[in-house]
């Protein structure tokens, strides 16, 4: 079935669909190491790059390839790379693109993984780095230097649900010859499709919404052109970090009710959000929902909805975030995000902890700061665990 102009919904359905002799309504799980050659002529083909048959799994596997497949036209990119987390995708394209010497420029308020990692090991092989807020362009443009390979940003930023403008960050990068390079693991396709918007590159820890049920990790790159897709699979083949079958089997299931979590999970956040935000013990709530976020008007414009991701301040400071933690009930204390249920978590003490003090400091993730996934229980259940938690504070 061609599904290049099929709704979302419909191709989150069928898009990366195969051939199977069996008439199997699932991908089949191809549980294996290797592949088979018909004959030596066969064998030597597949190693030239002169036929498309399967060879070993950490080069390509066709349940992984269905899975590839489907994201890439999510994407509207020309191909996909799924890997065994979303970590692993960020150093695929960290290998790819920087090398000894380079200077990537990136949001301040990055995945704390994302940043630490930079910060703490590529620098010993020479690659320079400067974070910075990407939602103020002159900034971009002054971060830049003449060794910038790429720009590397997160919009809705984790945690502090900053916006940065795609279009305008690609034109910059572009200008400069650099390559932009966009996180969209807070938005999925669903909600925003950046290589439209002018990126080179988008990635995903489909950990979280993608997959959606908390039940394995995985990763995804997906390159815009070719030439650069090529470059990121060899890397990706190089280093070994292939997903496995079952992995991309469990992400091909969980992938066909993207659509519909989301809405119901936004649906919940946009009553949260009200909540929060005429709560008197909340100093500050930042939500794409709401007018009084900073970027507001550029969300609406950039994403197909407001998401489901909140961070927000108590009064009461850092004890106060730590009592509403420990006295909420329906919603987890725990990292990660995405899945059905609602979770709560504390990014300066978690998971932006490897992020030195002032780094965090100047990219706004502050004690207070609070990160809630809303999930899609019922809304009214949701709220009232936060107001009783709230009581305690």
């Amino acid at each position: 079935m061609n599904t290049k102009e099929s709704g979302f919904s419909t191709k989150l359905i069928h898009a990366g669909e195969i051939d199977d002799q069996f008439g199997s309504a699932t991908i089949p799980i191809y549980q294996t190491s290797t592949f088979a050659f018909k004959n030596a002529e066969e064998g030597a083909k597949c190693f030239a790059g002169e036929s498309n048959g399967y060879i070993y799994t950490r080069i390509g596997n066709p349940t992984i390839d269905a899975l590839e497949r489907q994201i890439a036209v999510l994407e509207n990119g020309f191909g996909g790379i799924a890997v065994s987390s979303g970590m692993a995708a960020v150093n695929v394209i960290y290998q790819a693109l920087l090398a000894s010497g380079d200077h990537m420029v990136s949001t301040d308020a990055v995945y704390g993984p994302s940043r630490a990692i930079m910060e703490n090991h590529y620098i010993k092989y020479g690659v320079e780095s400067t974070y910075i807020n990407t939602t103020d362009s002159s900034q971009i443009e002054k971060a830049f230097k003449p060794n910038t390979k790429v720009l590397f940003i997160e919009t809705p930023a984790n945690p502090t649900m900053d916006i940065s403008d795609i279009a305008a960050c690609a034109e910059i990068a572009h200008k400069h010859g650099a390559l932009l390079v966009i996180d969209n693991t807070f938005c999925s396709p669903y909600l925003q499709t950046p290589l439209d918007l002018g990126a080179d590159i988008v990635f995903h820890s489909m950990t979280k919404f993608i997959n959606g049920h908390a039940d394995i990790v995985a990763g995804v790159v997906i390159a815009k052109e070719e030439t650069i897709y090529k470059k990121l699979r060899g890397m990706m083949i190089s280093l070994g970090c292939n997903m496995d079958p079952h992995q991309a089997f469990m992400v091909l299931r969980g992938i066909k009710t993207l659509g519909i979590r989301i809405d119901r999970a936004s649906e919940n956040a946009d009553k949260v959000a009200e909540f929060l935000e005429n709560h008197p013990k909340v100093a500050w709530i930042k939500y794409p929902g709401l007018k009084s976020h900073p970027q507001y008007e550029l969300g609406k414009k950039q994403m197909n909805g407001n998401g489901c991701m909140i961070s927000f301040g108590l009064k009461s400071g850092f004890e106060g975030a730590k009592k509403l933690m420990d006295n909420v009930h329906l919603a987890l204390l725990a990292v990660s995000l995405g899945g059905v249920e609602t979770l709560i978590q504390h990014p300066a003490s978690m998971t932006h902890s490897k992020v030195t003090k002032e780094g965090k400091l100047k990219a706004g993730i502050t004690d207070d700061l609070i990160r809630f996934a809303v999930g899609i229980e019922d809304a009214k259940d949701i709220i009232e665990d936060l107001r009783q938690g709230l009581e305690k504070v």
